[in-house]
């Protein structure tokens, strides 16, 4: 499946860079939130697409509490980008379903 990024590929990864595409950065809480998962499960989504280059984290103090800060490097925008162009060309000959 030529363009198909697996490491793209698990809805929660895919939900968690395509959130990121949109903001600069995201806090690890609020993206938790939007995704509606545990902090472990998206640790691990994390900590998958950091080991593939397409996010980074940062660590800062807020309110006297440690945060962690997410964002979708170039490198994640562009397979975020090749991996939506290959879904659509999986299903473009798929009939628009009637309103």
């Amino acid at each position: 499946m030529d363009g198909i990024d697996m490491a793209l590929h698990a809805p929660a990864r895919l939900q968690i860079a395509a959130l990121l595409a949109k903001v600069s950065e995201m806090e690890f809480a609020k993206l938790r939130e939007l995704v509606q998962v545990s902090d472990s499960v998206l640790s691990k989504h994390l900590a998958a697409l950091v080991d593939e280059g397409y996010v980074d984290l940062r660590k800062a103090s807020l309110g006297g509490r440690q945060r962690t800060w997410a964002s979708l490097t170039r490198a994640g925008h562009r397979a975020l980008e090749a991996h939506v162009a290959a879904l659509r060309a999986i299903v473009a000959h798929l009939p628009v379903a009637a309103e």
